[in-house]
């Protein structure tokens, strides 16, 4: 049976309506396979041998199985989101909003209420929280149980110096790795068993590739990107995207506009990339505009995630992930994209010590950014919600702008 990922279709909404259709698109791939009976995705092509193994059960409740399952015979995709979103509270509207943490190393009544709560959007696991197979798949199940809407269940594996499945699957190649074969085809290869060996676990959103041009030989730019140049990045990256994205994986391109010329690391200062306007146009955006124009559909990223870095040859004030010149102006108009934008950590030293949590969250949704990672807990998430209304009712942020 082959399965069409239809998240990755330039007509889908903007904002909340893209979050929901990243979802409902997971939703409706997990209903086929069920109907299928072989609980398996078919490879990404012929020529790949990729060791398959056991996949995680329906994760939600047979109230939202039977409501989808029928909703779905009848209604488009974009139909469908725009019939969730008319029915969410005000509450749940901003709740899809954010990818929270678990401060816990397992499933905690903490992450329990903050999902049954503020109907977030969706959850991050690290390493440190995927100690065993049985342990994430169940945690995950868990979290999906309690969940008002499906959640978009991610980490952040990359491979290599970031690899957070080592707990439970064999070391796997980092991107540096793959460039120095120079083969598209281990590129692919790798792309494939890493979307298989996610969703296995339950993790339908990978925050990779990373699509970083290694200008210099920076903290990051060593380890983690696919090359030096946007020819090496594109076709490499492309075929890992590719390959994840086939197997039913959503992908998320990091770090834009591009930490590739960064001399410090961005989780413990903000980098400042002093470079033109044309550099920047002719390199560090170049990999974005190849996947998100190609006409494979494959290649248009499900999600890009933004970081802390100030360009200033493109906005000297702000940092790029709220950045309104960046995100709305660059990455929304000049290169089209309309897929979700997720931010980075908004706990990061580029952004914590000149805006807390809450301040930064909305300027990134007033930005032009879907989805804000990084908050944890109860008492976090009621102060962002606060912030947000408060916003909302001073009318710096419009309503329109949740929706």
């Amino acid at each position: 049976m082959t399965i069409t990922l239809k998240l990755m279709s330039q007509s889908r909404s903007l904002r909340l309506k893209g979050i929901l259709l990243l979802m409902l698109t997971l939703l409706v791939v997990s209903l086929l396979l069920e109907r299928d009976g072989s609980g398996t995705l078919p490879p990404p092509g012929n020529h790949l041998n990729v060791t398959r193994g056991p996949f995680v059960q329906q994760l939600l409740n047979s109230f939202q199985l039977d409501e989808i399952h029928h909703l779905v015979k009848r209604m488009s995709y974009k139909q469908l989101a725009s019939l969730y979103v008319s029915r969410m509270t005000l509450d749940e509207e901003i709740g899809q909003l954010f990818m929270v943490q678990n401060s816990h190393s397992t499933y905690s009544t903490d992450l329990e209420q903050t999902i049954e709560q503020f109907h977030v959007g969706g959850v991050i696991l690290y390493q440190w929280q995927m100690e065993t197979f049985d342990q994430t798949r169940h945690d995950i199940a868990e979290m999906q149980k309690h969940a008002t809407f499906p959640l978009l269940i991610s980490t952040d594996e990359e491979g290599g110096t970031t690899d957070r499945l080592s707990n439970i699957y064999p070391p796997r190649p980092g991107a540096t790795e793959i460039s120095d074969t120079g083969d598209a085809h281990v590129a692919t290869h790798e792309g494939a068993k890493t979307a298989h060996d996610l969703l296995a676990l339950g993790l339908n959103a990978d925050i990779a590739p990373d699509v970083d041009v290694a200008v210099i030989n920076g903290p990051d730019q060593a380890w983690r990107t696919f090359g030096s140049t946007t020819q090496q990045v594109t076709t490499l990256a492309g075929a890992y995207l590719n390959a994840m994205q086939q197997a039913g994986e959503i992908a998320c391109l990091k770090h834009f506009p591009g930490l590739g010329a960064a001399q410090v690391d961005a989780h413990f200062a903000l980098p400042i990339i002093t470079r033109s306007k044309e550099e920047i146009n002719a390199v560090e955006l170049a990999p974005y505009k190849a996947f998100i124009h190609s006409k494979n559909p494959f290649l248009h990223p499900g999600m890009i995630m933004t970081t802390d870095l100030l360009m200033p040859a493109i906005d000297p004030v702000m940092p790029a992930e709220l950045s309104y010149t960046l995100i709305t102006k660059v990455l929304r108009q000049q290169l089209g994209y309309d897929g979700v934008v997720l931010t980075d950590s908004l706990f990061m030293a580029g952004i914590y010590p000149t805006w807390s949590f809450p301040e930064a969250a909305v300027l990134a949704i007033k930005a032009g950014d879907d989805m804000i990672l990084g908050a944890s807990g109860v008492p976090e998430l009621r102060a962002d919600f606060k912030a947000i209304k408060q916003a909302i009712q001073h009318e710096t942020l419009s309503k329109e702008r949740i929706d």
